[in-house]
C-alpha cells in the first residue's frame, strides 16, 4: 500500500499531470505498489480556511477509510 500525502508526493511518484484535487481518495493503477492512493497533506487542512476545516478533515478521514478497506 502506498499513500501519497499531498500534491508534491503524488506528482513525484505518479507524474506531473496527477491532481490530488481531482483524484484524491481514488485508487490509482501503478507499478509502485499493489494499491496506490493519494490524498491531501494533513497540514493543508490546518493552513486552510477555518470555516472549511471540519469539512476538509472529514474528507481526509474518508480517504483514510478507503485506504483501510484496501488493506
Amino acid at each position: 500500500m502506498l499513500v501519497c500525502l499531498g500534491a508534491t508526493a503524488a506528482q513525484a511518484l505518479l507524474g506531473r499531470e496527477f491532481r490530488v484535487s481531482k483524484q484524491r481518495g481514488v485508487p490509482v493503477d501503478s507499478q509502485l505498489a499493489e494499491h496506490v492512493l493519494a490524498t491531501v497533506h494533513p497540514s493543508s487542512i490546518l493552513r486552510g480556511e477555518p470555516e472549511t476545516r471540519e469539512q476538509q478533515y472529514a474528507a481526509f478521514v474518508e480517504d483514510l477509510k478507503a485506504v483501510a478497506k484496501l488493506l
